[in-house]
């Protein structure tokens, strides 16, 4: 039997699903996160200041994302920034993160901004996949502010 996997934008409906996947993504990125962060960037999704989608393997929630889009400030269109990409570890390796790149990036372009971009960790197990779908921007260093 083939296994079915969907793609969908996060409704009210997938709350307690959503926040599952959620918090794995902090797990394996030992992000401190705290539990009353959760409903704020929920109702940010679901007022669409930011956007969510939901993967599903046979009906079952394995995957989520979360993006922003944005102006940007010398091309012509809008741009969308990759915040979080999340599989179950049970999942990976079946193009369920694949899928969910190209669907952010076909959501993009229907909204504008043409450009998608994300960052990862230099050691990170999902390079392989990301070389094969995106230019690696070498040299390119993140800062984040701190006061």
């Amino acid at each position: 039997m083939v296994a079915v996997l969907e793609i969908s934008l996060v409704t009210e409906s997938d709350r307690a699903e959503w926040e599952v996947l959620a918090r794995g993504h902090h797990t394996h990125f030992a992000h401190d996160i705290s539990d009353d962060s959760y409903e704020p960037t929920w109702q940010k999704l679901l007022a669409d200041r930011i956007r969510g989608i939901i993967a599903r393997l046979d009906g079952k929630a394995i995957g989520v994302a979360h993006y922003v889009f944005h102006a940007s400030v010398w091309g012509n269109g809008g741009r969308c920034y990759l915040a979080d990409l999340f599989v179950e570890p049970a999942a990976r390796r079946r193009g369920v993160a694949t899928a969910m790149i190209n669907w952010v990036a076909t959501d993009a372009k229907e909204h504008g901004a043409p450009r998608l971009y994300w960052n990862t960790l230099t050691d990170a197990p999902a390079r392989a996949l990301y070389d094969r779908l995106a230019k690696y921007n070498e040299g390119l260093i993140l800062y984040t502010y701190r006061r």
